[in-house]
């Protein structure tokens, strides 16, 4: 999952996880701190904003300060690697769910002298796109299982839970009644059209450069960015007719399409070589 999950996107903290997510390992995972300003600055944010940004950053362990021939810059941290190869997952191939395919729900019990915990664990839950059956189970794609099991494994809360792979879901009402009840799906539906509405605009007009290239691209995948995460990628047939989700994921696509080459030449010219 993302570093800091409560980054606003479009904010400048949240741009520079953009940028180092697309560009820093194809930089060798070291980039001088001159020039991951300047790139910066290319998106808009003023250089003290930068640097404030790049200090909260570092915070998370995402970035570590580290001189390399003589000039001051940072290197991704010890576990970033890791983190930003599945976010890169999520990102950049979203899964959906076919009919049939299987559930995977969370049953927990924790304490309540442990109810901050519990409290951590249903907000990650809902990060990764868990719906809620009740306050204690929580349902998901069996294919978030995986993701599931990790926070349970970095909460330490094993012994508080139990995983289920379910073939099917019944109730009283229709399946697709109740995933409306399980998701907050008005709120997911909101997030793709607000990405329809930046994508839009991003891709009216051609860019006229490559900093401009570079600015609608990483502008658009910051808008993107938290959206995988949050919409579990249910089957169309338990959704609402005309989901925003499918157009979103087509402008997503004719983004990197049009844009990911010029903006990564931009960097490559723009960073110098170590």
């Amino acid at each position: 999952m993302p570093d800091d999950t409560e980054s606003r996107p479009g904010s400048a903290t949240s741009l520079v996880r953009s940028v180092i997510g697309l560009y820093l390992r194809r930089l060798d995972g070291w980039i001088a701190s001159a020039d991951l300003i300047a790139l910066l600055e290319d998106l808009g944010v003023p250089a003290a904003l930068g640097r404030t940004a790049i200090a909260r950053v570092k915070q998370k362990k995402l970035l570590v300060s580290e001189r390399n021939s003589g000039a001051a810059g940072y290197r991704l941290g010890e576990d970033a690697a890791a983190m930003l190869r599945a976010g890169d997952r999520r990102i950049f191939a979203p899964r959906r769910m076919a009919a049939g395919d299987p559930w995977c729900l969370l049953s927990f019990s924790i304490p309540e002298h442990d109810r901050a915990l519990r409290h951590q664990l249903r907000r990650r839950l809902r990060w990764i796109g868990c719906g809620t059956v009740s306050p204690a189970l929580w349902i998901c794609p069996a294919f978030l299982s995986g993701e599931v099991e990790e926070i349970l494994d970095e909460l330490s809360l094993r012994e508080h839970s139990k995983v289920f792979i379910a073939t099917d879901a019944r109730g009283a009402a229709p399946l697709r009644d109740s995933v409306s009840t399980w998701w907050d799906l008005p709120r997911i539906a909101a997030l793709h059209e607000g990405f329809i509405a930046e994508a839009s605009g991003l891709l009216s007009t051609s860019p006229t450069d490559g900093a401009d290239a570079f600015g609608r691209y990483v502008r658009g995948i910051d808008s993107w960015r938290p959206i995988p995460y949050l919409d579990p990628g249910l089957g169309v047939e338990l959704l609402p007719t005309h989901w925003a989700g499918d157009r979103s994921e087509q402008l997503f696509a004719r983004l990197g399409a049009r844009l990911a080459e010029p903006a990564l030449a931009h960097v490559l010219a723009r960073v110098a070589p170590h």
